[in-house]
């Protein structure tokens, strides 16, 4: 992607987004990510490839207005570009990558904070995901409620064999099936698009080690707490205070 002087996005002559995860490691990006609709754009475009504001805007349940402005500040950071063709509200958008990352850990407070509003947004999102796939799972055909699963295992490890474990997971899973995401001629007749959420933490440390603190959380009304994402001005096109529905 590249920007103008003007801030505005230009398209991009590559044909899809780029087959790597966008690493994310400063709290102002984070902050200006931390929105409930720019994670649920980022969310629409992994699924639906290249689509203009107004398709989305039917998808998350938003205006064509609010749409474009969080399109514009996701552009600004890069995240999303403009897939070439169309105009104004028609020109289609789609991601620069097929994903991010965030650290587990960070040096500074600001950062750290700024880390914890994002991941809580986007894990509170995929822990909806799940509940509603509970919910309904009765609906859905009896081999996709047979594939599907619930697990959890426990292990006594080092944090040195933690994050071998959790590396070792990651290079297993994401070169297995991570071309069928940029590319819908890889997909099998009949495949449909499943979340697998992997969450590995200590439920209890060694006395030795002591216990964490409970606190840790950003007070509430301070800029972090907010999500210090840039808002649209008060023009009939103002973003939600809430999630897509």
């Amino acid at each position: 992607m590249s920007v103008d002087d003007s801030g505005a996005s230009q398209p991009s002559s590559s044909p899809a987004p780029r087959d790597e995860l966008r690493k994310v490691t400063d709290a102002r990006t984070m902050r200006a990510l931390a929105h409930p609709v720019r994670i649920a754009l980022l969310e629409e475009l992994v699924l639906g490839g290249a689509l203009t504001a107004t398709e989305l805007g039917e998808r998350i349940g938003e205006s064509p207005t609010t749409c474009s402005f969080h399109l514009r500040q996701l552009a600004k950071y890069g995240f999303v570009e403009e897939a070439g063709g169309g105009k104004g509200r028609a020109r289609p958008w789609r991601l620069t990558t097929i994903g991010m990352s965030l650290p587990s850990t960070h040096e500074d407070p600001a950062t750290e904070i700024a880390a914890s509003v994002l991941s809580r947004l986007v894990w509170e999102r995929q822990i909806d995901r799940y509940r509603t796939w509970v919910e309904n799972k009765a609906a859905y055909p009896r081999a996709w409620r047979d594939a599907a699963d619930e697990s959890e295992y426990l292990f006594y490890l080092t944090p040195a064999e933690l994050k071998e474990l959790n590396q070792e997971i990651t290079d297993l899973l994401l070169p297995k099936y991570r071309s069928r995401l940029t590319d819908p001629a890889q997909r099998p007749a009949g495949s449909a698009p499943v979340e697998l959420l992997l969450f590995s933490f200590p439920i209890r440390l060694a006395e030795t080690e002591g216990q964490p603190d409970s606190g840790g959380e950003a007070p509430s009304g301070s800029a972090a707490s907010s999500g210090g994402a840039e808002h649209e001005p008060d023009s009939g096109g103002q973003a939600s205070a809430h999630g897509p529905q």
